[in-house]
């Protein structure tokens, strides 16, 4: 009797966009294509909610009696932007076939950033170049044009944003190494998000990317039934091209980006936030950053634990991050595992200072290998809180947790975390932090550790010295596990001699 076919799922609508859109790309690289197929979407997001809202005022019903579908007042009130008829998706559906179709997209931008001030030099114009066939882009419009029909037509800006989402990642995978300069991986910033918790509050980040930790911290207030406008977001970018995908990822989300800056100077020379107090930094700045212009800030405010060397940034961005945190403010920062050791030009002596006297320091997260797209330098979660000292249960106390054996590998070279794995380390986290949970030391794992121990050990912050190896590591007997090693291997051997002597035997018996 014939087996029956194993019954396969039906792929995910993002991962059937993202093979289709590949197929297109022919001889365009990753990092140029991304801003043809992103644009598209955002263009589709911001024309399908228009014509929406463009409909309510056509039947002129209710609160909208009277009111003229073409008054860019109209949209402004409700928070719409206002696209002209010759940047409407409709209209550039129609010259999809078109040879010159990549003119009308780039001036249907242009016609967007006119009417919307606050998307002024955001929107790509890279439609009408020459290594982009014009066939290929009908064929990404008519792709497009199809993520949010039938049922999804009421929830496109979920669907638009979780594709915008998901191709954001896929392109940081297609780039690796220069595309992780835009991208923190997904799980990354779900655990910080998780780990932190802003409900309510001002949250920074001063080198934002693509926006992936305010998108993540919106989300997080969503699911858990709070009201999003409870939130504010700031943000500061040096990259213009990496801050104009974070525009339009935060568009497409709804969410308010007008405090989200641009200057190519950067967060040091060029504070766009000088007196924000935060209530939540969430970050990843870059690693060991040796160009940060450390040698023009050598007597800056911001340094009150101590100069930071001019050829690493680590803590300078530690500090910087203080300098910006409000009295209950908490962080979550992702740093090269370096600087939880280090001790060259001083950097021992400012960490000592943040641990003693900031008591800054509330939990070090050990992270596996492999989770960066654009290194393979070993990372690490720092969470600092500056109410430690106002009724934290554990004031005295530094959480370790060794990470590294979590996770799983997505492709050979990159590993991410799965929501499970997420979930276990917040867990650990929160009953550690409130007291409220049951937390307990886990060896291998994770262990609360008095800050006088800390001291013991010179200040170094490596989780794998404070929680120890796990129970069967201890129970490990070396001479048991030699002896069965080399009990196979002559076992092989064995086998391999008979076997070779076995064909020996038949090759003999053949007569040629």
């Amino acid at each position: 009797m014939a087996k029956a076919k194993k019954e396969q799922k039906p792929e995910a609508l993002e991962k059937q966009l993202w093979k289709a859109a590949d197929k297109l790309r022919k001889n365009i690289d990753a990092a140029e294509y991304k801003h043809v197929v992103l644009g598209l979407i955002f263009l589709k997001y911001i024309s399908d909610s228009f014509e929406e809202h463009f409909a309510k005022l056509q039947a002129g019903e209710g609160e909208y009696v009277g009111a003229d579908p073409e008054d860019k007042d109209e949209y402004k009130a409700e928070n719409v932007f206002f696209v002209p008829p010759e940047a409407r998706w409709s209209f550039l559906l129609a010259q999809a076939k078109q040879p010159e179709i990549g003119k009308f997209i780039d001036a249907a931008m242009d016609a967007i950033e006119k009417e919307n001030p606050s998307l002024k030099g955001v929107l790509p114009k890279v439609y009408a170049r020459q290594n982009l066939d014009p066939t290929n882009l009908g064929g990404l419009i008519d792709l497009v044009g199809n993520i949010a029909l039938g049922d999804a037509k009421a929830r496109s800006a979920d669907v638009l944003g979780h594709v915008f989402e998901y191709f954001l990642g896929e392109f940081a995978l297609a780039e690796g190494k220069q595309g992780g300069q835009f991208y923190t991986p997904r799980s990354i910033v779900e655990l910080l998000v998780k780990m932190l918790e802003p409900y309510k509050g001002r949250v920074l980040d001063p080198c934002c990317g693509s926006g992936g930790m305010f998108v993540q911290s919106e989300k997080f207030v969503e699911e858990h039934q709070g009201k999003i406008n409870d939130i504010s977001i700031y943000g500061q970018e040096s990259n213009q091209t990496t801050w104009r995908l974070a525009k339009m990822n935060l568009a497409i989300r709804g969410i308010d980006s007008s405090q989200v800056k641009w200057n190519n100077e950067g967060s040091f020379l060029n504070d766009a936030h000088k007196d924000l107090k935060a209530d939540f930094i969430i970050a990843n700045p870059p690693f060991n950053d040796s160009d940060w212009s450390g040698d023009l800030l050598r007597n800056d405010g911001r340094w009150q634990f101590g100069t930071p060397p001019a050829g690493n940034a680590n803590f300078a961005w530690l500090q910087h991050f203080v300098y910006h945190l409000s009295p209950t403010g908490k962080a979550g920062i992702v740093l090269a595992k370096g600087a939880l050791t280090s001790k060259t030009s001083g950097e021992g002596e400012i960490r000592k200072a943040l641990i003693e006297q900031g008591n800054l320091i509330d939990c070090i997260v050990n992270l596996p290998a492999k989770l960066f797209l654009n290194t393979q330098i070993p990372a690490a979660l720092w969470f600092m809180n500056r109410a430690r000292n106002n009724g934290h249960p554990r004031k005295s106390e530094i959480l370790f947790i060794d990470a590294r054996n979590l996770g799983h590998l997505i492709n050979r070279r990159t590993r991410e975390l799965s929501h499970e794995d997420i979930q276990k380390i917040a867990d650990t986290y929160h009953a550690w932090r409130t007291g409220e949970g049951e937390y307990e030391d886990i060896k291998g794992f994770c262990a609360s550790t008095p800050i006088e121990r800390v001291k013991e050990l010179d200040y170094v912050l490596t989780p794998g010295r404070y929680v120890g190896l796990p129970d069967e590591a201890d129970d490990f007997d070396f001479k048991e596990r030699f002896t069965a090693l080399k009990a196979e291997f002559e076992g092989q051997l064995l086998e391999e001699a008979a076997l070779n002597q076995a064909i020996a035997e038949n090759l003999a018996k053949i007569i040629i």
